[in-house]
C-alpha cells in the first residue's frame, strides 16, 4: 500500500472510534510502529483532517472532512434529497429506514431515521455494510456490472450469523432473484432476528450510488409484510434516482438485461 493509501487509512480508522484515542491505541488498532502513526498524524493534522487534544494528547477526526463533505453535498446533493424520502418510508412502514453510499469500494451508512417503537433494528452512521450479508449490500450488488459482482464474490466472505451466505453460487442465484424482483431481502445475515429489505438508488447503466433499506425484528417480519416493505423501499429508491437524476430506470436499462 502506497504511503497516502496508508494515511487515509489511519484517517479512516480514526473516525470509526467511538471516543478520542492516543498515539500508541491508534498505531495498534492501524498495525502501524509508533513512529509511522505520528508521521501521518503530524501531516494530518496540519492539513486539518484529525485534531489533537492539547491536554490529553488524544487524537479525533477535524474540521476538514467535514468541510469536503459538506462541498461534495452541495454539488451532489445525494443525503439532502434523499432524506425525506427515508423519512417519509420509516412512517409509512414503520420501522427501521437507513440510506447507505457507496465509496471506495464499500457500503456504508450515512443516514438513518429510527422506528418509534420500542422493540427496533439499531443502525448507525458510519457503519460499513457488507455486500453479502445484508439487504443493501444485496440490493446494491444486484445492480452492478458483472465485473464488479465477480470481484466482490471473490472475496473472503465473512460469516457473520449461521444464516449468512457465503456460498458465491447460492449468492449469484441471490442476486439474480433480487434484480428480477427491484429489491433484496435478507434474513438475519448480519445480525440474528433482524429481517430487511432494500433497493438501489441508481442512474440507468451505472454502478448505483448507493440503497435505501428497511430493518424491522424478525418477530414483526412475516412474507406478506416483507413483501410490502420491499416494494415501499423499491418505489422509495425509485423516486430519489429521479430526484437525483432526472431519470425513469427504464426497461432498457442495460443492466436489467442480466435478468432476462
Amino acid at each position: 500500500m502506497s504511503t497516502i493509501g496508508k494515511a487515509l487509512t489511519l484517517l479512516d480508522a480514526i473516525s470509526r472510534l467511538e471516543k478520542e484515542a492516543g498515539l500508541s491505541d491508534i498505531a495498534r488498532h492501524c498495525g502501524l510502529d509508533k513512529a509511522t502513526a505520528r508521521r501521518f498524524l503530524v501531516e494530518l493534522e496540519k492539513h486539518g483532517f484529525v485534531e489533537q487534544d492539547v491536554e490529553t494528547r488524544r487524537y479525533r477526526l477535524g474540521g476538514a472532512p467535514v468541510r469536503l463533505a459538506r462541498i461534495r453535498e452541495a454539488r451532489f446533493p445525494y443525503l439532502s434529497v434523499a432524506t425525506p424520502f427515508a423519512r417519509e418510508l420509516a412512517s409509512l412502514a414503520g420501522e427501521t429506514v437507513h440510506l447507505s453510499e457507496y465509496a471506495a469500494g464499500r457500503l456504508s451508512t450515512i443516514h438513518v431515521e429510527d422506528s418509534q417503537r420500542a422493540h427496533r433494528v439499531i443502525v448507525d452512521v458510519g457503519s460499513i455494510l457488507p455486500f453479502h450479508a445484508t439487504a443493501s449490500g444485496l440490493g446494491f450488488l444486484s445492480f452492478c456490472p458483472q465485473k464488479e459482482i465477480d470481484a466482490a464474490l471473490s472475496a473472503p466472505l465473512q460469516a457473520f450469523t449461521d444464516h449468512t451466505l457465503t456460498d458465491p453460487a447460492a449468492l449469484r442465484q441471490t442476486l439474480g432473484e433480487t434484480l428480477r424482483r427491484g429489491y433484496s431481502i435478507c434474513h438475519h445475515g448480519l445480525e440474528t432476528g433482524v429481517v430487511s429489505v432494500a433497493a438501489p438508488i441508481r442512474a440507468p447503466g451505472t454502478t448505483p450510488v448507493g440503497a435505501i433499506a428497511i430493518a424491522a425484528p424478525a418477530t414483526r417480519a412475516d412474507k406478506e409484510t416483507v413483501e410490502q416493505m420491499g416494494r415501499a423501499a423499491m418505489a422509495a429508491a425509485r423516486r430519489i434516482s429521479e430526484r437525483l437524476f432526472g431519470l425513469e430506470q427504464v426497461a432498457a436499462d442495460p443492466l436489467a438485461r442480466r435478468a432476462g
